[in-house]
């Protein structure tokens, strides 16, 4: 017999009624994918952390303008999203906020070589994600590592959903290229 998974049960009905546990709870189901996502952007661990704590603060003050408690991971990514905007910001790196993106590729086996061979990969992927434009390295960190629809992403980035399906497809075109490029090299 097919077992069909159920959309995961969120407590955001009673977080909106402002139950601490529900807050609890939404913590902790979202605190590791916001950090992991937000420092991808930010490269700093103790901004991380604070912009995922504003995450959550601007979070409990606005719950009231969340239409849909379906779309609750979403709309805090988004927040965190905006969030790192307005860091960059802050700091005049509004030149990162400009351009496009590259693309992921890759499958890997599972023997202890493969593992760590895989593992290499990462660190070098995750390097070369950093010499994508912003925009492109939010959209494939989005759509591959947190696995949002491109819809989402679009609501997440406040940017219109053509504009994400260009950044995703120029985005992978330069990490091919990078990865190509990198390697070539001895």
């Amino acid at each position: 017999m097919l077992v069909v998974a159920e959309r995961e049960q969120l407590p955001v009905l009673q977080a909106r009624a402002g139950e601490p546990a529900a807050w609890d709870a939404l913590f902790h189901r979202y605190q590791l994918p916001l950090y992991v996502y937000v420092f991808e952007l930010v490269h700093d661990e103790q901004t991380s952390l604070d912009l995922v704590q504003e995450t959550f603060i601007a979070a409990v003050r606005h719950i009231g303008s969340l239409r849909d408690d379906g779309k609750f991971g979403s709309w805090l990514f988004s927040i965190a999203h905006q969030k790192c905007i307005q860091r960059w910001r802050k700091q005049g790196h509004e030149e990162l906020l400009r351009g496009e993106i590259a693309d992921v590729a890759g499958e890997f086996e599972d023997s202890p070589d493969d593992l760590l061979i895989r593992q290499e990969q990462e660190v070098e992927l995750m390097n070369l994600l950093n010499h994508l434009p912003l925009p492109q390295r939010a959209v494939l960190l989005l759509y591959f590592i947190e696995n949002f629809s491109l819809e989402e992403i679009a609501r997440i980035t406040n940017t219109p959903l053509g504009t994400v399906k260009s950044r995703l497809y120029h985005a992978k075109r330069a990490l091919r290229k990078l990865v190509r490029e990198n390697s070539d090299k001895p």
